[in-house]
């Protein structure tokens, strides 16, 4: 009877042994996948966070800015922000121009990959035709700002996106015909660069808001240049009488605008036979409203640079930005840009 009384005992003991050992091995795993998951959370950082974060200064930043083209005093003074603000602020600017050629920026977006830029800010001449490049950057752990005009690219191949929007300037455009010509009118407009995010979104945005009754005759392009608006005017002017054919013209830029005030003086037109209508709100628009060619110039801000090195620094830090970033900006008529040029930076 003793000894199966002591058999007993061995092996009760043996079985608590057997249970306390199974339930040590089921709790090890648990800690320790307690203890990998801060070390996993830690190691995923924000995309474009740099190793300085969260401590990144102009310093630090490596900023790649292929600019589209010099076209026009709007891209002048683009440009111009730029390298003023790597002037005050001490970041390093590198910067080309691409001569309005996509070809160039392409290649000046890869330079930029390889030499391991901190960020690339793009403002693209055209919107189809980025994906394989926007996922070269992608890959290699740098993030692009898309600046001033669109994409049509994956969404996810970029940051954010810096600008206008430039449907809802077409549509400021079209309210000011729409004021003027309640009861119908027949307009031209001058078109910006083919493809480009500029162009489509404000012919866009001016066709939903225009009332039904103002026809737009004829459309050209003039590639958002004084030098190429000059001889489309000069067509329309020889297909189109002025006054009796149409009424108004929609222009996409204030440079075209320009380009289209030569032709019409040389024809004989004058200030105020026609409405016109430009955008952009450059020193040259204002001075066209001083001098009676534009009724309006719906505002177009190239000042972009302090918002873009803004933006940068917080993606090399690790910190959230905002996906669609608009500028702030208005419409300006005749009434007041006498007294509102002399303050124009543009």
């Amino acid at each position: 009877m003793l000894k199966k009384n002591v058999l007993k005992v061995v092996m009760l003991f043996a079985i608590l042994a057997m249970v306390l050992s199974a339930c040590g091995n089921a709790a090890k795993p648990a800690a320790t996948q307690a203890a990998v998951a801060p070390t996993e959370a830690a190691a995923a950082k924000p995309f474009g966070q740099a190793s300085c974060a969260p401590n990144c200064g102009y310093k630090d930043l490596v900023l790649c800015f292929p600019q589209l083209g010099a076209e026009s005093d709007w891209r002048t003074a683009d440009t111009a922000s730029f390298k003023d603000e790597a002037a005050k602020d001490g970041f390093t600017l590198v910067f080309s121009d691409a001569q309005q050629k996509q070809e160039n920026q392409i290649s000046a977006v890869r330079a930029c990959i390889q030499q391991g830029v901190s960020v690339i800010a793009l403002p693209p001449v055209v919107e189809d035709g980025w994906d394989a490049v926007l996922t070269e950057a992608f890959n290699a752990g740098i993030p692009v700002i898309i600046v001033d005009r669109s994409v049509s690219a994956d969404p996810s191949l970029y940051v954010s996106h810096i600008g206008s929007d430039m449907e809802l300037e077409g549509k400021r455009a079209a309210e000011e015909f729409n004021k003027k010509f309640p009861d119908g009118a027949k307009i031209l407009e001058l078109s910006g660069t083919t493809g480009s995010g500029a162009a489509v979104g404000r012919a866009k945005g001016f066709r939903e808001a225009l009332n039904a009754n103002i026809e737009i005759i004829d459309s050209q392009t003039g590639n958002f240049t004084r030098a190429e608006a000059v001889p489309v005017m000069q067509a329309f002017l020889q297909k189109y009488k002025p006054g009796v054919d149409f009424q108004g013209i929609f222009i996409h830029n204030d440079d075209m605008g320009l380009g289209a005030i030569e032709a019409l003086k040389a024809a004989g037109v004058n200030p105020g036979d026609l409405f016109i209508v430009s955008v952009d709100g450059t020193r040259g628009g204002f001075q066209a409203m001083v001098d009676g060619w534009f009724q309006a110039d719906v505002e177009c801000n190239p000042l972009l640079a302090p918002q873009v090195v803004e933006m940068a620094l917080k993606i090399m830090n690790g910190q959230p930005v905002d996906k669609n970033v608009l500028t702030d900006e208005t419409v300006y008529y005749p009434e007041n840009a006498a007294e509102l040029l002399p303050t124009r930076k543009y």
